[in-house]
């Protein structure tokens, strides 16, 4: 079993034409995902990989094809507009692979999809894969992936890439592997991706990866200390960034006391997580946490 996707959802890919977006829909469709349809605007009527149609818009994608699910490749000026409108199509998954949209578009999209029946991921993520499922929607390489019982939730895609390596090298397979994505302002949180992995009776064991900025990995921290039955792993990174200075993600930067690395982790300790010393032990730390 998987959250959110499975081998049933019938994907859409939202700027196909675009050299990002087309490699990307290959790659996903080339993994086993039931990609249904293209949406770029002024593109209606041609075709891609010979048989995906292209349409201008998503809610004719929708009505032809019945897709409930968008991966986004859309510039940073344009990608607030192509949530909304899949959004208002009724996409019920979107994966938002965009990075550097402007934080006040992203406020903007994340007030306006509170009280929707929508679930957004991201922006600025690697989008989400479920091995078991033969089902991906983003930019992460299939290949290391193994259909298993471990679920891994992450602000960074790189490391995301780099925990499925090592528990894969382990012989632990993973359920769903969600990119939540490292911007300041974002769809799904931590907390929201763990109630769906705590609900999953086919995840039995979770790595989360969290950076500094924000206080996501405090929030996190607080929900698995009252509803979170299940092994935990998590690790830190930006233990020795400079207070003030960004690091990598737009989100990843220290403001306050509640953005250091040592915060994070004296929180999901508290909480009875197993903490990953390094990113070299991420595998390592779960099967012993496991034992």
């Amino acid at each position: 079993m998987s959250i959110l996707v499975d081998r049933n959802t019938r994907l859409l890919v939202q700027g196909i034409t675009g050299k990002e977006g087309s490699y990307h829909a290959q790659r996903s469709a080339e993994y086993g995902a039931n990609l249904v349809a293209g949406v770029t605007p002024g593109k209606g009527g041609q075709t891609f990989m010979k048989n995906v149609p292209i349409y201008d818009t998503v809610d004719r994608a929708i009505e032809e094809t019945n897709a409930n699910a968008s991966l986004i490749f859309v510039p940073p000026a344009f990608a607030a507009d192509a949530i909304v409108e899949a959004v208002d199509a009724g996409i019920e998954v979107i994966a938002c692979i965009t990075e550097g949209i402007p934080v006040q578009d992203s406020i903007k999209v994340v007030r306006y999809i509170k009280d929707k029946n929508v679930t957004l991921i991201g922006p600025n993520c690697p989008g989400i894969i479920s091995p078991g499922e033969n089902f991906k929607m983003g930019i992460m390489p299939g290949h290391i992936h193994t259909p298993g019982k471990t679920g891994v939730v992450s602000r960074s895609g790189t490391l995301t890439y780099e925990a499925v390596s090592q528990l894969t090298d382990l012989s632990i397979g993973q359920s769903t592997c969600v990119g939540i994505g490292g911007d300041p302002v974002s769809g799904v949180t931590f907390v929201d991706i763990l109630s769906k992995f705590e609900q999953d009776p086919e995840t039995d064991s979770v790595v989360l990866i969290g950076e500094i900025g924000g206080s996501k990995e405090q929030e996190a921290a607080e929900y698995i200390k009252h509803h979170f039955s299940k092994p935990i792993a998590a690790l830190i990174v930006g233990q020795s960034a400079p207070p003030g200075k960004r690091m990598g993600h737009a989100g990843a930067i220290i403001t306050g006391s509640a953005g250091k690395a040592s915060e994070k982790v004296k929180a999901l300790a508290s909480a009875g997580v197993s903490i990953i010393p390094s990113p070299g032990s991420i595998g390592k730390t779960l099967k012993e946490a496991l034992i």
